[in-house]
């Protein structure tokens, strides 16, 4: 939330109406009152210093209404998109019933950028979009990283999905030196080189893909980084009654 300031107090100091929108969770379309967006609007109004009015949903009239009667420099936060199924399928009706909410759209979410959801494609096919300033500046430090890395160059991924990230490693990993793999997506890597993974989350379509990326790294002279450790419980919940730390053997 504090990377994006900027770009939402450049636009409150040229008079736009901002119209903020996000999702949180995996609600899968069904209204989650854990899930709201109201909490993520209220800490936002205490960093900006100015009010940021909380919307109870994110299409409809009654959305449209609030937006008509902004003034210049206000803020508004759509409810989260995800309470809708056509956010995550890209649906296109949805996309422009966002996107008829305003004038321009300003991509501002680097980390799902590589999403193909209605709130970062979809609602480009309708109204003109730029880059947010910290989208920019993301964008600039990762070409120039990958334009002309200085050596020992070394990339961190993490992440739930190996198939999110398998593009960004077959792009750069001819320019690497080493290469660590974390998060979630060391789950299906650990497996791909034999070791148990218990009942952790598991792509097992990404096993192969996931031993070839090693094989070639390793044929290029890359050290790849796997976990050397993990926690381990009795059961498979949020708070099971013993765990321990072991090495991945």
């Amino acid at each position: 939330m504090r990377a994006t300031l900027p770009t939402i107090k450049y636009l409150v100091e040229n008079d736009c109406k901002i119209i903020l929108c996000s999702h949180l969770g995996r609600p899968n379309g069904i209204v989650d009152k854990e899930l709201r967006l109201a909490p993520v609007g209220d800490r936002l109004s205490h960093l900006l210093e100015m009010p940021v009015q909380n919307l109870h949903d994110c299409i409809g009239p009654d959305v449209k209404s609030v937006i008509d009667n902004l003034a210049p420099g206000g803020i508004v936060l759509l409810e989260n998109l995800r309470f809708h199924l056509g956010e995550e399928n890209n649906d296109p009706q949805f996309a422009e019933q966002l996107s008829s909410l305003a004038d321009f759209f300003i991509m501002d979410a680097f980390a799902v950028a590589h999403r193909a959801h209605a709130s970062t494609v979809g609602i480009g096919e309708f109204i003109p979009s730029a880059m947010g300033l910290l989208v920019q500046r993301e964008v600039e430090s990762m070409s120039q990283a990958l334009d002309s890395p200085k050596a020992p160059f070394s990339a961190i991924l993490g992440g739930a999905k190996v198939s999110d990230k398998i593009l960004v490693i077959e792009n750069i990993l001819s320019k690497l030196d080493s290469l660590f793999i974390g998060g979630g997506m060391s789950v299906t890597f650990l497996k791909s080189q034999g070791y148990s993974t218990g009942a952790s989350n598991l792509e097992e379509d990404r096993i192969k893909c996931a031993h070839d990326v090693i094989e070639q790294a390793e044929s290029r002279g890359i050290k790849v980084h796997l976990p050397e450790d993990v926690v381990v419980s009795n059961e498979f919940s949020s708070n099971p009654s013993s765990t321990r730390t072991v090495t991945i053997d």
